[in-house]
């Protein structure tokens, strides 16, 4: 199975960028959007549909042309979760699953601590999807949790590491949250094949930051210890450009 996530930045202006094009181009089995910004209605599904994904679920926020997630899949999955049952995860459109006969993909598109107000949020939902995923594992431990995790984990993972500590993405708190999600149970496929600096999965749109490779690693597609020894490739795909980030992809035997 070949799984891809993607924070789109907007699925509508993507596809006005070539995504579904490139869609065809990458043929995952799945895919995992972030930041879809948009309503199933808003969508062209038909078109998705043509691409050769039949199998589309969408879970938009609340709040008009926001954050929101969604799964595409060429595979009949055998049930479908939207949201966690946590009303401040669920509200923002940020948790979506799709059960597979041996293996669960999750999309998941984690807050940004852009200020005071929203760190605080972050580090609660950090805190509650932690338990969640603690309780979710109990009967589903063939877990695959994709998406942008808004954290970079280690000094590798972001272009300079001195000047952003003290931002929100590279805090040491947020960075021992994640070290221990990872700790809990789950393998960062990416990093289990490839140990070199200077790949990056977020880019600001500032300065020429993704021309120069000034950018950040923070969309992981997070395994299970389980599934570890079924790992068969993981790559980023920054060639990809319609969005800031670009998508990130793991193989699973």
């Amino acid at each position: 199975m070949k799984i891809i996530s993607y924070n789109v930045n907007g699925i509508r202006a993507a596809i006005t960028k070539g995504f579904i094009e490139w869609l065809q181009q990458a043929n995952p089995d799945v895919i995992c959007l972030q930041e879809i910004k948009a309503t199933q209605e808003q969508i062209p599904v038909d078109a998705i549909t043509a691409a050769g994904y039949p199998y589309q679920y969408y879970y938009p926020a609340t709040k008009k042309g926001y954050s929101g997630v969604a799964i595409l899949s060429k595979i009949k999955p055998n049930n479908v979760v939207f949201g966690t049952g946590i009303h401040h995860m669920d509200f923002e459109g940020r948790n979506l699953r799709a059960d597979f006969d041996d293996c669960s993909v999750m999309s998941l598109y984690l807050p940004s601590g852009t200020n005071i107000e929203r760190l605080d949020h972050k580090f609660m939902f950090m805190d509650d999807f932690q338990t969640y995923i603690n309780e979710l594992k109990l009967t589903i431990p063939n877990l695959i949790i994709c998406g942008d995790y808004n954290i970079c984990h280690e000094a590798i993972d972001i272009h300079d590491p001195v000047r952003n500590k003290t931002v929100s993405g590279f805090l040491p708190s947020e960075r021992a949250w994640l070290d221990g999600f990872m700790k809990s149970g789950f393998v960062d496929s990416f990093r289990h094949f490839n140990k070199d600096p200077h790949h990056y999965s977020w880019w600001s749109y500032r300065a020429g930051a993704r021309g120069n490779n000034k950018g950040w690693r923070i969309d992981y597609n997070l395994v299970s210890d389980s599934l570890q020894h079924r790992l068969k490739r993981a790559v980023i795909l920054p060639d990809a450009i319609h969005s800031d980030h670009c998508p990130v992809l793991v193989e699973i035997e």
